[in-house]
């Protein structure tokens, strides 16, 4: 597995990608209201990404997908088609996941939102899955091994009885959009990899209430919970430093630090 290690040049433009793609998700969470539509949701980050950014959408066109963003709603997992017929319910828990080009580089990053009043249930599960993103983040630095991300997510995860995800996982990222390694969500083999210093790549964890498993929609694209059950996810694309790690999606509005030491 040959994993590209950055150059503080190619650093600094991932910085900046990542940026954008931060701000893209600050932005649009005061449109996430009942009655929206996710189709709407998805134009206004497509305006914001290429009028005011004056970058590059990295989902439009890639293997077909039509939109700037994937919006999952409830027990939609990941890869939800944004859609003008489709509107918020007071509720309604949802993911919106971005990616923005910027100087040939890619800032990969994903959030939940809570359109109106929330339920209990769907509001526990937002919370355990971003503290789960941030237990993988804590303990990265370079030396460790790579499986110790989907371990801390899957231990982190289990102790409130919900689950992590297998069938899709983080990747490597930089001037590639899906590089390697790729970044499993609980404690499996890792073909040996151990990080390094320059490795840039995204955590991004799936979780459900119910069984971790899918299925994919009729449309190639929309993946549920088999059991119907809801499904969160967080999603950051990070740097591994010389002594620690750097979130390079950070939004401002994050009670978590950029850069952590060891």
């Amino acid at each position: 597995m040959s994993i590209k290690l950055k150059t503080p040049a190619e650093i600094e433009k991932m910085r900046i990608a990542g940026k954008l793609a931060a701000e893209v998700l600050e932005m649009i969470e005061p449109y996430v209201k009942p009655g929206i539509s996710t189709g709407e949701l998805d134009q206004i980050c497509y305006e914001h990404i290429v009028n005011v950014q004056k970058a590059i959408p990295a989902n439009i066109g890639y293997h077909g997908f039509q939109h700037t963003s994937c919006i999952s709603i409830n027990d939609v997992v990941c890869h939800g088609i944004p859609s003008f017929d489709k509107k918020l319910k007071d509720g309604d828990i949802l993911n919106i996941d971005v990616t923005v080009i910027k100087d040939g580089f890619h800032g990969d990053t994903s959030k939940m939102y809570i359109a109106g009043k929330p339920t209990v249930a769907g509001e526990k599960l937002c919370q355990v899955t971003q503290e789960s993103l941030y237990e993988a983040i804590k303990i990265i630095k370079p030396g460790i091994r790579l499986k110790e991300i989907g371990k801390a997510i899957q231990k982190y995860v289990d102790k409130f009885g919900f689950s992590s995800v297998r069938e899709y996982c983080g990747h490597g990222i930089g001037e590639v959009y899906h590089d390697e390694p790729q970044v499993l969500h609980y404690d499996a083999d890792d073909g040996g990899v151990i990080l390094k210093s320059g490795m840039t790549f995204t955590i991004e964890p799936m979780v459900n209430t119910g069984d971790w498993r899918t299925r994919t929609m009729k449309d190639g694209w929309t993946v549920k919970t088999k059991d119907h059950g809801l499904s969160a996810q967080y999603e950051h694309t990070i740097l591994v430093t010389d002594n620690g790690v750097e979130v390079l999606t950070l939004r401002s509005n994050e009670n978590f630090p950029r850069v952590i030491e060891h």
